[in-house]
């Protein structure tokens, strides 16, 4: 069984991978600002309330690793924090609120983990096809799209860093998923899979995909954007 760590898991895709892994049989460390009760309720889970914006909360996770498991054998960053404007009125404040969660918040909790990482772990960064395709994008998601473009370098640039030591780093560009985000974001939008769906690839990807992959980006959507 493998110890595994999930960001933003209050709700979504991340809320249903926490649980698939967890009534797998592994042991997971849920990250996010808010603990779903299923989880207080399931002894697989471990929750850490942090805000993956405020990087002083990070020593939370290096607490929590150097005191219980030792060793971590899959990150998934699947926080994310999205607004909708358009560019005209996005201010640097929001461009850095986004990128403080989407991208500064990623390579903080990896350099936590970085120490406790072994031959074989897996680091998976949940990404948007906003950040890989071109125009065909969604309007006013100028600081999302950039901030998961960004996040692809990132991975790619870890893969090369750390390939001597066997930890492979891979993003899952995802297309529209039906969350509670894309519908607070665009209301009325009826995505073409649902957040639990979406998680069963996930799943299945985070435990084996490192053995086909490493620094790649692969894209998981069947519609355009």
């Amino acid at each position: 069984m493998k110890n595994i760590i999930i960001t933003g898991t209050s709700r979504g895709i991340g809320y249903e991978l926490a649980l698939q892994f967890a009534n797998a049989g592994h042991q997971v460390l849920a990250i996010s600002r808010k603990t779903p009760q299923a989880f207080i309720e399931n002894s697989n889970i471990t929750c850490l309330s942090i805000d993956l914006s405020d990087e002083n909360e990070m020593h939370k996770v290096e607490n929590f690793l150097s005191n219980s498991w030792k060793n971590v054998d899959i990150i998934i960053h699947n926080a994310g924090s999205l607004i909708c404007k358009p560019f005209e009125t996005l201010t640097q404040t929001d461009f850095e609120n986004i990128y403080k969660v989407n991208v500064f918040g990623v390579a903080n909790l990896t350099r936590v983990c970085i120490p406790y990482l072994q031959k074989g772990s897996h680091v998976v960064t949940i990404s948007s096809m906003g950040g890989v395709q071109g125009s065909l994008k969604f309007a006013g998601l100028a600081a999302y799209s950039s901030s998961k473009g960004a996040v692809i370098t990132l991975s790619e640039l870890l893969a090369e860093e750390y390939k001597e030591r066997g930890i492979s780093f891979n993003v899952l560009a995802l297309g529209a998923v039906q969350t509670e985000m894309l519908q607070e974001a665009f209301p009325g939008y009826e995505a073409p899979i649902s957040a639990n769906e979406m998680a069963n690839y996930i799943f299945d990807f985070a435990l084996t995909g490192n053995k086909y992959y490493n620094g790649k980006v692969l894209q998981v959507s069947s519609t355009n954007p």
